[in-house]
C-alpha cells in the first residue's frame, strides 16, 4: 500500500507541471534508448560468427542516435514520441476492431471491438491536436499512468490485508 501511496503523490506532483512530466518523459525514453544502444552495439560484436556485424551495429548506433536526439531536443522529441503514439493508437484500434469481427460467435466480442473503436479515436483526437497537445499530453499520460498503478497497488494491499486477516495472518 505504501508503493500505492508513493505513486499517487507521484502522480499528483507530474500533475502539476505536465510540460516537467512531458520533459522528464522524454528524458527517461532517452535513457532508454541509450541502454538500448549500448545493448545492442555490445551484442554486435558477441555475435561476429553470425553474420551481420554491421546491421546490428547499425541499428544500435541509430537506436543511441535517437536516444542522443531525445536529450538534444525534447520538446521536439516529444512531438514525434506523440504522433507516434498517435498512429500507434490508430494502427492498434483497427486492428483490435478488425480482429474482433472473427469473434462475433463469441460472448464479450462487443467489448474487443469498443475497445478497438476508443483507441483509433483517442489516436485520432491526439493528431488533431497535433503539435500543441505536445507540451502536455506525454505528461498527462504519465500521470495517469502513475494514478492507476498507485491506485491498483493501493487496492491490492487492502485485499491482502483483508485476505490476512481472513486467514488469521493480519500482518501480511
Amino acid at each position: 500500500m505504501a508503493l500505492g501511496v508513493v505513486l499517487l503523490v507521484l502522480a499528483v506532483v507530474a500533475g502539476m507541471n505536465l510540460y516537467a512530466a512531458t520533459v522528464a518523459s522524454v528524458y527517461m525514453v532517452g535513457i532508454l534508448m541509450l541502454v538500448g544502444a549500448l545493448a545492442q552495439i555490445a551484442h554486435a560484436f558477441q555475435v561476429r560468427h553470425w553474420g551481420g556485424v554491421v546491421a546490428w551495429l547499425l541499428a544500435g548506433l541509430l537506436y543511441g542516435a535517437a536516444g542522443i536526439f531525445a536529450f538534444a531536443n525534447p520538446l521536439l522529441a516529444a512531438a514525434t514520441l506523440t504522433l507516434l503514439l498517435a498512429f500507434a493508437l490508430i494502427a492498434s484500434g483497427i486492428m483490435r476492431a478488425w480482429w474482433s469481427t472473427s469473434l462475433r460467435p463469441l460472448r464479450g466480442w462487443g467489448w474487443i471491438a469498443a475497445s478497438g473503436v476508443i483507441s483509433a479515436v483517442v489516436g485520432v483526437v491526439f493528431i488533431a491536436g497535433w503539435p500543441q497537445n505536445t507540451l502536455w499530453l506525454l505528461g498527462m499520460i504519465l500521470v495517469l499512468d502513475l494514478a492507476f498503478q498507485g491506485a491498483t497497488a493501493i487496492a491490492f494491499g487492502l485485499a491482502l490485508r483483508r485476505l490476512g486477516a481472513e486467514s488469521g495472518h493480519a500482518t501480511l
